[in-house]
């Protein structure tokens, strides 16, 4: 069954390699030296290339990649995505080239306005899971530099809809930040201080916090919670009015956590 490695880039990246046998996929490849480091010393062939959206830090190292080997690229359609052989949006469905996995797509806009998500019902050892870009961090979600406050809510509410199990592959190492976040607006939720305990350990042996799963994030991710009645109090009090719903508290919440 696919094996999924994180490989590090930048200061925070992780480019998510899934492997099979002697072949391997990637999944937002900002930076083609560490991936093709990684090809070389594993003895592993380049199968396919997957985008999530159009930043740098997740396309950078496509050109440089399909230089040393042409493979398929697998990216959304309303993006202009750098040797993109499969435009794909919401309802797509395709098979991994070389690997085996079955992904569907989900259209999740707006960190930018075409990203989307790839979601696999049966990874294998993995279980149920789905490769997030920056769409859903764990503990947090990312910036709006594309979309509305209702864009991102409708797209965190489709993924927040996956089965509990599902494991969350993020492309960023946000998680202690987006953490201690959390905790500022919800401190009375002991499945958030638990969680934080263990993602600092984590972080202290050198070790990923991520992959999270759904399950987690719908217990302590603020911005999949801002219909609970302590996360929208707290973003009432923050705002110092009265809101109007959870769409307008989820809003107050980014906000907050852009000047957090």
């Amino acid at each position: 069954m696919p094996a999924i490695i994180p490989i590090r880039a930048f200061s925070d990246n992780y480019i998510w390699l899934v492997r099979e046998g002697g072949n391997a996929a990637v999944v937002d490849p900002g930076d083609a030296a560490p991936v093709q480091s990684y090809l070389d010393r594993e003895g592993l062939t380049l199968t396919a290339i997957l985008n999530t959206h159009h930043h740098g830090d997740h396309v950078g190292g496509n050109a440089a990649l399909l230089a040393r080997c042409a493979v398929p690229v697998f990216g959304p359609a309303r993006e202009a995505i750098p040797g993109r052989t499969r435009a794909l949006a919401e309802g797509d469905a395709f098979t991994v080239p070389g690997i085996g996995l079955a992904l569907s797509v989900l259209d999740v806009p707006g960190h930018t306005a075409g990203h989307v998500a790839y979601v696999a019902a049966d990874g294998g050892e993995a279980g149920p899971l789905a490769f997030v870009g920056d769409t859903l961090f764990a503990g947090g979600c990312g910036r709006l530099f594309e979309g509305t406050p209702a864009q991102m809510a409708q797209s965190l509410g489709k993924l927040a809809a996956l089965p509990g199990a599902t494991r969350v592959y993020c492309a960023h190492e946000y998680t202690l930040a987006n953490l201690r976040f959390a905790l500022a607006v919800e401190p009375g939720n002991a499945a958030l201080r638990a969680r934080l305990a263990r993602d600092e350990a984590r972080r202290d042996a050198g070790v990923p916090t991520v992959p999270s799963s759904i399950a987690e994030e719908l217990a302590t991710n603020p911005f999949l919670r801002a219909a609970e009645a302590a996360v929208f109090a707290a973003a009432e009090a923050r705002a110092g009015r009265r809101l109007a719903g959870a769409v307008d508290a989820f809003a107050v919440l980014r906000e907050w956590k852009n000047a957090f």
